[in-house]
C-alpha cells in the first residue's frame, strides 16, 4: 500500500497537472482572421479575392451598394481559419452582366470546371451600370461536383412561384436570391438555382 506521504506527492503532482493543463484546455480558441475588399470593379474584386485565397482566405459574405469606403462598391469579406489555413486552397471567379441567359451559360461553363456557387449582389459598377455580380468558387482540395444552374428573373412574385414550382419539380434548389434594380428589366427578384448532377 501507499504511504500518506506517496499519497500527497501523488495528489501535488495530479493538481500541478490540471493546473498547467486544464486552463489552455478550456481557453483555447479558434482564430478566426478577417479581409475586406471593396471595390466597383469585378476584375479587380476577383484579382484581390485569389490574392487573398492564395494565403488562406475563403469567401465569407458580400453585399453591393453604397458605402462609406468609395461610394458604389461591391463588398466582399473573406475569413481564414488560421489552424486550417493550409487545408483551404481555393480559387475564384466574378461574373457581372446584365443578362440572366448570359450568366446562366457563364455559371454552367465555369461549373463544368469544377466551380460551384458562393454568393450573389447587385452593385453599381464602372462599366455597366447597376448589374448583377455572381461569385464562383473552386475548392482545390476537393472532387468537385457536377451541378447545373438556373437563373429566373422576375418583377412579379406570381410568376416567382410559378417558375420556382416549376425548378423544384425539376430538382433545383434554391442557393441564393438578389431584389434590386438591375439591367434585366429593372427593378426585379433575380433567382439562382442549382441540382447536382449523377
Amino acid at each position: 500500500m501507499m504511504h500518506r506521504a506517496g499519497w500527497m506527492v501523488l495528489l501535488s503532482v495530479c493538481m500541478l497537472m490540471v493546473q498547467l493543463f486544464l486552463p489552455q484546455v478550456f481557453s483555447q480558441e479558434i482564430p478566426y482572421t478577417y479581409r475586406v475588399l471593396a471595390t466597383n470593379k469585378t476584375s479587380t474584386m476577383e484579382k484581390e479575392m485569389n490574392e487573398a485565397a492564395e494565403v488562406g482566405f475563403i469567401f465569407s459574405a458580400a453585399m453591393g451598394g453604397e458605402t462609406a469606403f468609395g461610394g458604389d462598391e461591391a463588398v466582399v469579406i473573406m475569413v481564414k481559419d488560421d489552424a486550417r489555413s493550409a487545408e483551404q486552397r481555393r480559387v475564384y471567379k466574378l461574373l457581372a452582366t446584365s443578362k440572366t441567359g448570359t450568366m446562366q451559360r457563364e455559371m454552367q461553363e465555369l461549373a463544368d470546371e469544377g466551380f460551384e456557387y458562393k454568393g450573389q449582389t447587385v452593385f453599381k459598377t464602372t462599366f455597366g451600370g447597376q448589374e448583377v455580380c455572381v461569385i464562383m468558387e473552386r475548392d482545390m482540395g476537393k472532387h468537385s461536383r457536377r451541378m447545373q444552374y438556373k437563373l429566373l428573373a422576375t418583377s412579379k412574385t406570381s410568376t416567382m412561384q410559378k417558375e420556382l414550382r416549376e425548378a423544384g419539380e425539376a430538382g433545383y434548389y434554391l442557393v441564393g436570391m438578389t431584389v434590386g434594380k438591375t439591367a434585366f428589366r429593372g427593378s426585379e427578384v433575380v433567382s439562382i438555382l442549382q441540382k447536382e448532377l449523377k
